[in-house]
């Protein structure tokens, strides 16, 4: 039986699968089992921050698993302390604490019950077409209905307010409501960069009712906005930072920081078993060390300017809107995305959807120029097409 075969048989069937098997990657390129090579600008679901197989990071796992693959918090792990310590110089001023998980998601889940301990409420705001994770607390944050309305009733307390408007979330608050949970860019709801002066905003509303700010910096942190933190364009600090995606270089790791508005964690509060792992450990630390010392998020601000300003220059009347920040960018068709991610495969390059109409680009933040102009040439003939 062939790969796709076996695959068919034994998976749980819940992901839409493309007829494509990808066996091998080097920085922003991945080939299929026949030997064709693909532009990535999925990476993972913009996982892949240093591109596929960054030898900084497979040197590290390579080292560290010879070495200690696995040890849980109840112990001192010298990798941990590497990695904790690079997250906490590189993260905005005053989040000095770190908790380590397996994912975005684990970082929102715990995020959430942080705010609960720290405030005593029980109540969350939360933006439509914002997206936070698939597990019981991260999904009762998310709007959209297609991923919620199977898994009703959720968790209670979640409150959604139209992203973007100041007005609609500063009415939704009250004091039952522990914390305001958002993205600095909609990432899901099809890459939607707030407006200049929402999150100082939405600062200023928590504060005067004594709620902590959660940002969700799963999808927009590590560099790729064009700054190190999206929130860093907007000058703002949260209470709770949650990270994820590639902060290991492809190795699975989640994190929330935090500093002093989140007061000492009783011991046993919250635990993972995995979570700050040595092998993880090990890749955040080379991972984070390569952004800082290659400046990605520069390059990503650079590339990204560049990218946008080719994408909108494409004359297409299937095109409504070219939008993002850094190598984050969405282009919203006026019709449906899906076949155009499939036209684009053919011409060797891959990309997302963001919702149904919105194409979205996540390339690793070490590709080439040249690559990206190999992007804007498909999508060109795509949707000229």
């Amino acid at each position: 039986m062939s790969t796709m075969e076996i695959e068919r048989l034994h998976t749980s069937g819940v992901y839409p699968k493309r007829d494509l098997e990808i066996v091998r990657g080097s920085g922003a390129h991945v080939w299929d089992a026949d030997g064709r090579e693909y532009i990535d600008c999925v990476a993972g679901q913009g996982v892949a921050l240093l591109g596929h197989c960054n030898r900084a990071v497979v040197a590290a796992v390579h080292t560290q698993a010879e070495r200690l693959i696995t040890c849980p918090e109840v112990f001192y792990n010298d990798q941990r302390a590497k990695a904790l310590a690079l997250l906490v110089e590189q993260a905005p001023e005053g989040l000095n604490r770190v908790f380590l998980c397996n994912s975005g998601a684990e970082a929102v889940e715990a995020a959430l019950k942080f705010a609960r301990l720290a405030t005593g409420r029980t109540g969350f705001v939360a933006a439509m077409r914002g997206f936070h994770g698939r597990t019981f607390g991260a999904l009762s944050a998310t709007w959209e209905s297609k991923y919620r309305d199977p898994f009703l009733p959720l968790v209670p307390g979640f409150r959604h307010v139209p992203f973007d408007n100041l007005e609609a979330l500063s009415a939704a608050l009250d004091a039952e409501i522990a914390a305001v949970l958002l993205e600095v860019v909609q990432g899901e709801g099809g890459v939607r960069p707030c407006s200049p002066g929402y999150l100082a905003g939405a600062r200023e509303v928590c504060d005067q009712h004594g709620a902590l700010l959660i940002l969700d910096e799963v999808q927009t942190g590590c560099g790729r906005t064009g700054r190190m933190w999206a929130c860093q364009h907007h000058g703002v600090v949260p209470d709770l930072m949650c990270i994820g995606k590639g902060v290991a270089g492809g190795v699975p790791m989640g994190a929330v920081l935090f500093g002093s508005r989140t007061p000492d964690l009783p011991q046993g509060a919250h635990g993972s078993t995995f979570g700050g792992n040595a092998l993880a450990a090990a890749a955040a630390v080379a991972t984070l060390r390569y952004i800082r010392d290659q400046d990605l998020p520069g390059r990503a601000a650079q590339l990204g300017e560049w990218l946008l300003g080719r994408l909108r220059e494409i004359q297409s009347p299937r095109i409504r809107e070219v939008r993002g920040m850094g190598l984050m960018i969405g282009i919203e068709l006026k019709e449906k995305v899906k076949p155009h991610l499939l036209a684009l495969q053919d011409q060797g390059v891959l990309a997302l959807p963001a919702g149904p109409i919105v194409l979205r680009l996540l390339p690793p933040l070490v590709i080439e120029q040249a690559d990206l102009e190999r992007v804007v040439s498909a999508i060109e003939t795509t949707l000229s097409a």
